[in-house]
Parts: structure tokens; sequence; C-alpha cells
């Protein structure tokens, strides 16, 4: 009895030095840094984790884990990164977080480790991972020295991640190094408005190449989401952060074995688009806001639209339709007429590599005018840039829906899904116009030495426009099979609600992945 008595006290005791451990552990930098942390409008890791994560489903691995580093044992609760398995709304993931109130939220080589194997972790059992980032980038000195720097870079395994689950970043907090590697791999990344995401902090880089520079300047969230579209979102916090991270899983599978959920709605599939008729203007040369018709389109009219202000002539983005995940890609003629520069390549082909990876649908809706062509776009490889689009949309093999609007020219028609790119039905409204260009360039092109030399020029270009118009209208193309139908645009939704289910009847909305293995970012 005795004895009992002894072994109950002593385990006691045990459990009371491990509570007090992990209590000193949940308090990571101290009561002082965590309200500098406050001052700033942001949380800590800890706390950003249990208010993204479902209530009580948190398990946290490494709680006890410190820098290896001498002298620095009792500094470095958890190594500054808090990480483990959670559920977000009611689904199983892997959350990470870096805690700016260690070493701030700098990488050691425990912090590393810890997070190579949580990420193997998810990637083996089919887990999405979600980050909510901000550091300092490599710790020093945990990365000086030959065996240091070799210990710290990133392993061939991580970089071959291969999209076989979805991956999402937050950039919360100034991040630099590994939270920017991440957040530029990732398949979705956020930025809070007032952080810096950049390869290293201004103060680096005025030490290593005498540039001054501020944060903003350097990596602000204006730079990413309007010039580098390093970032699919900008926000004003963290908790709105949270939310579009969450917002975005809701189109995705956990893993690229699945298809993304089906959510009920009660939004007819064949619902007439009455509406439509307004939103676009007969006349071609007329602008119209496509984000208008999109969401009179789809589900409960709601678009999750992807780098907004990044390639604005072309629209990207989640919807559903019958309560099926799809992808659309669509002209903006708000935006040079639609026309397509080399920011709308990158975009589109990064958006066709997302989309075919984890199984979702492409919806195509045209009105084109062509690339935007000129001096500028050949300084940046525009030509290199349409084919890698074509590429993509080839190697793609997800099920894909055209619907011409209006114009759809040139090669654009070809990126935009044409006959012959793999759609599995391509329809056009009445208002289309297929051609090699517009009217007025083709005249002025072909027949300009005619029109300069004709007695009644006026009337004979009047003439020749109106012939070519002909020329462009859907019904030849229609008469010939190059195309399966031309629709009444009040009966769009209808159309893409039931040829989507007839496309997906064998193996769902399931592709082969043949772009799994390409560049998360162009």
């Amino acid at each position: 009895m005795k004895e009992t008595v002894q072994k109950h006290s002593q385990m006691e005791e045990m459990i009371n030095e491990l509570e007090r451990k992990k209590e000193k552990a949940k308090l990571m930098g101290g009561k002082e840094k965590i309200e500098r942390q406050h001052s700033l409008g942001r949380y800590t890791a800890r706390e950003r984790v249990e208010r993204f994560v479902d209530s009580g489903s948190f398990l946290e691995l490494g709680m006890l884990n410190h820098s290896d580093q001498p002298g620095a044992e009792e500094k470095s609760p958890a190594d500054g990164y808090i990480c483990g398995l959670a559920k977000v709304d009611g689904r199983p993931v892997v959350v990470q977080a870096s805690d700016k109130t260690v070493f701030a939220a700098a990488e050691g080589q425990v912090h590393l480790r810890k997070a190579k194997a949580v990420r193997k972790y998810a990637v083996e059992h089919g887990l999405p991972i979600f980050e909510l980032a901000e550091g300092g980038g490599l710790r020093m000195p945990d990365g000086m020295g030959s065996d240091g720097i070799s210990a710290s870079l990133p392993l061939k395994e991580g970089l071959r991640h291969g999209r076989r689950v979805p991956y999402i970043s937050g950039i919360m907090g100034d991040s630099f190094g590994g939270p920017t590697w991440h957040a530029v791999s990732a398949d979705f990344a956020v930025q809070v408005k007032g952080t810096c995401m950049a390869v290293g902090g201004p103060r680096m880089l005025e030490m290593a190449t005498g540039e001054k520079i501020s944060p903003e300047e350097l990596g602000g969230w204006k730079l990413h989401a309007e010039k580098t579209g390093q970032i699919d979102v900008a926000v004003d916090n963290d908790d709105e952060c949270m939310e579009k991270m969450k917002e975005f899983f809701s189109y995705m599978p956990l893993n690229a074995e699945e298809e993304p959920p089906r959510r009920e709605t009660k939004d007819d599939p064949f619902r007439r688009l009455d509406e439509v008729i307004d939103i676009v203007p007969v006349q071609r040369n007329r602008a119209y806001d496509m984000k208008k018709l999109i969401k009179v389109i789809v589900d409960d009219g709601e678009f999750f639209e992807l780098k907004p202000l990044y390639g604005r002539a072309l629209i990207t983005g989640l919807a559903r339709l019958d309560g099926r995940v799809v992808g659309i890609m669509a002209n903006q003629p708000m935006r040079n007429a639609g026309a397509a520069g080399p920011n709308e390549c990158d975009k589109a082909i990064e958006f066709i590599c997302l989309c075919d990876s984890y199984h979702i649908p492409l919806i195509f809706l045209n009105d084109v005018p062509g690339f935007l062509i000129g001096s500028k776009g050949e300084e940046q490889k525009i030509p290199t840039k349409i084919m890698v689009w074509n590429q993509a949309l080839a190697y793609s093999t997800v099920p894909k829906l055209t619907v011409i609007v209006r114009k759809s020219v040139g090669m654009a028609y070809a990126n935009m899904c044409r006959p012959g790119m793999g759609a599995d039905f391509v329809v056009a409204w009445p208002t289309a116009e297929i051609n090699f260009t517009g009217p007025e360039v083709g005249v002025n092109v072909v027949y300009g030495q005619q029109l300069k030399n004709s007695e009644n020029a006026a009337e004979e270009r009047k003439e020749l426009l109106h012939q070519w118009s002909f020329d462009s209208s859907p019904y030849k193309a229609a008469s010939k099979h190059y195309i399966d139908d031309i629709i009444d645009p009040r009966e769009t939704r209808k159309f893409l609600c039931q040829a989507l289910e007839y496309a997906c009847a064998k193996n769902g909305s399931k592709s082969e992945r043949l772009l799994a293995n390409w560049p998360t970012g162009y």
C-alpha cells in the first residue's frame, strides 16, 4: 500500500513537471513580446491557430522543442514554430505557424526539422497544408557555416511536392526567406496589408547592396497584387486572411486522389438568365463588366476571384455550377478591351495548372480581340508566354467547356480553348465574332491599297466590313461543325450545367494530372 502511494506521488510529480514545462512553452517569448505583437494589431502564432481551426481539434506536435544552439534552450519554446494536425470546417489538415515572439520567428534547425517532418506527414497522408506565416528567414547562427547552410536549404523531396495536397499560405507579418519561398510555391497565397514579403529585409538589403528602400516598396501588398502576381488576394488583417484561406479551401479536395467537394444548392441549374440581355451589349466595341455575367451564371452568385489586380484583362476564379466546383477563365472587356498581355498569360498558365491538378473543370468565357502586342510585349517574351499557355491547355485533361460570348480573334481564340484544344463542348452566342483578326484591321491590311485607289472608298469600305462581319459570324463555323452549337444567351447556365454533368459522367472531374509537376509560379 505504501509502495503504491509512493508510486502515485512520483507520477503526480512527473505530471506536474510536464504541465509546468508545457505552460511555459505556451507563453512562447513571454508576455511583454506578446503584448508588442498585439500592439501591432496582430495575433501570436498560437492565437492564430486557435482562431483558425475547429474548436478542440488541434493536436500539437513538438510543443517541448527548443533550439539546439547552446545557451538558447530557455529562450526558444517550441523553437518558435507551432504545428500539428487539426480540422478546418470539419476536414482534417496540417497547420503550421511561426511565432514572432521567439527570435522574430526566424528559422532555427529544430524549427526546420519539425517543419519538414510535418509537411512530409501531410503529403503521405493526403492532408492539406496551411501556413500562417511571418518570420525573418534563416536564424543566425543556426544557418552559419558549411554545416549550418547545408542543413538549412530546401530538400529535393519538398520541391517535388507535385501538388499532391493543397498548400495554402497566409503572409501575416513581415516575411523573408523561408516564409517567402513557401508563399510563392503555394497553391494560394494571401498577404495582409502593411506586411512585407521578400527574399531579404530592407536592413539586410542595405547592408548587402547599399540600396535603401522601404518595406512597402520592397515587398508590400501592392507590389505583389498588381505587379508580380505572387499573391492571390490582399486583405486588411489576420482575421480576414484566415477567412480567405478557408474560403479557398472550400473549393479544394483534401488531396489529389479526390474530387473537390460538391455542395447542395437550391439554385436551379436550368435557371433562365434574362439579365444577360442587359449586361452584354450587342455592339462588339462596347465594354461591359464580365464579372457581372459570371455572377449571373454561377450558383448563388458566388465567385471567388484569384489575382483580381494582376493581369486584369483576364479574370480567373472558382465558383460552382449545380454544386460542382469549376474554374472560370474569362476575358474582361473593361480592361484593354479584353486583350491579354504577358501578365495575363502567366496568370492563365498558373490557373490552368491549379485546376487540372485538383480535378476542377474549366469554363472559358470568350470575349477577346487578340493579344496586346507591341514592343513592350516582345521585350517580355509574349510569344513564348502565349505558347506556354497553349501548352498548358493542351496538357490539361479536366473537363473543359467554352462559350464564345462576343469576340474570339486570332491566336487568342486558341488560348481560350477553341475546338481542337481539348474542349468537351464549344458553343457560341449569336453575338459571337470568330476570325483571324477584327474587321477593321483585316480590311485595312488586305484591302488597304485597293481602298486607297478607290473612287468611292467609304461605300466600298462599308461593304467590305459587312462582308468581313458575315464571314466572322458563328453560323459558318456551326454549319461545318467546327463548334457544337449556337445557344440562346439566356440558356447559358442551363447549357453549362447539362454539359458539365455529361462531361463528368465517366470519371467525374478527375484529370490525368499531367500538369501537377509544372512550376507553381511563372
